[in-house]
């Protein structure tokens, strides 16, 4: 399957699973393809079919810009070099879930989680760890007897009860034995995975480059905390803490790939519910498609931030219907 194709598949599981889907991000570098967003789960997703080809860098912005935009990064795809990916599994690529196509369907159209997740060793589950206490006891069982049953230490029962997972094979004999469902789902929205993967934060984003740095210096100036993007397709996401709000900002000249990043910036706000504003050194419009496009000179004698909300306002509204 091409990739195009795989991605028309995956954007339209999304739309009937009742997600808003952004436009494809057919502009590179691109660290995703689509934003996603149903009732207050969004997403921001990358589709590959050699989830190989994800690498750190594009990982880490993925990261970043799921904090920066309260969403969940998350890879689509099919096989690695040497395997295909097995369904009803998560696995981690650089700190994001990766899962295939049919443990999306199940999660986001069946609403089926998934059980299992692999990490270095083999494939694991959660423990519902209360559930495994309370069986036991119920059977009258020390924590020797089950690991005697089990054979393993007194000490790895011990750390099942108190939350550490299993492998699935232990899994699987805990509740033969008990004849009862023990695992619970990997969480893989609630959290982005974190109950499993690896939770270091990722590194810094980015430096400003120098072209943007008499942007980031007005949005900095009027009170927005600006982070830099790496591979997206704008070139800031800015933060007003206070009103909880996020902007997303490009710049250059005013060029057919600006108007095309334009139009994906305002697709991408559409389901992150953020503003985009594009800067240039000379308009030629309002506004693409309700990003406001507002000219450099203009930007930087911007004393305020509600004086730029009332400009980014006014020129969506005098964009031509």
């Amino acid at each position: 399957m091409s990739r195009s194709a795989l991605v028309g598949n995956v954007t339209a599981m999304l739309e009937d699973a009742g997600f808003l889907v952004s436009d494809r991000c057919a502009i590179r570098p691109k660290s995703f393809d689509v934003a996603a967003r149903r009732g207050e789960d969004v997403l921001l997703v990358k589709i590959l079919g050699n989830i190989d080809a994800f690498d750190a860098r594009t990982g880490a912005e993925m990261r970043r810009l799921g904090t920066y935009l309260n969403a969940t990064p998350i890879v689509i795809g099919l096989r690695t070099r040497d395997e295909e990916l097995d369904p009803g599994v998560v696995y981690f690529r650089n700190g994001v879930p990766v899962f295939s196509p049919d443990t999306a369907m199940d999660l986001f159209v069946e609403e089926v989680p998934p059980l299992i997740y692999a990490a270095p060793g083999g494939l694991y589950v959660n423990i519902d760890s209360e559930v495994l206490q309370d069986v036991r006891q119920n059977r009258d069982w020390s924590l020797g007897r089950l690991a005697k049953e089990l054979g393993v230490s007194r000490r790895t029962v011990s750390k099942y009860e108190d939350g550490m997972d299993a492998s699935v094979e232990v899994a699987a004999e805990l509740e033969d034995l008990f004849d009862a469902p023990l695992t619970s789902p990997v969480s893989v929205l609630e959290d982005g995975g974190e109950s499993v993967r690896d939770t270091e934060e990722p590194p810094d984003g980015p430096d400003v480059a120098e072209e943007d740095e008499a942007i980031v210096t007005v949005l900095t100036r009027v009170g927005y905390e600006v982070h830099p993007t790496d591979r997206a397709p704008f070139k800031t996401v800015s933060e007003d803490e206070g009103e909880q709000e996020q902007m997303l900002t490009g710049h250059s000249e005013f060029t057919k790939t600006a108007e095309k990043r334009a139009k994906i910036m305002s697709s991408v706000g559409r389901v992150t519910r953020t503003q985009s504003v594009y800067v240039v050194d000379r308009a030629r419009r309002e506004a693409v498609d309700g990003t406001a496009i507002i000219e450099k000179e203009e930007m930087e004698n911007i004393e305020d931030r509600s004086e730029l909300r009332n400009l980014i306002v006014d020129r969506i509204e005098e964009e031509p219907a």
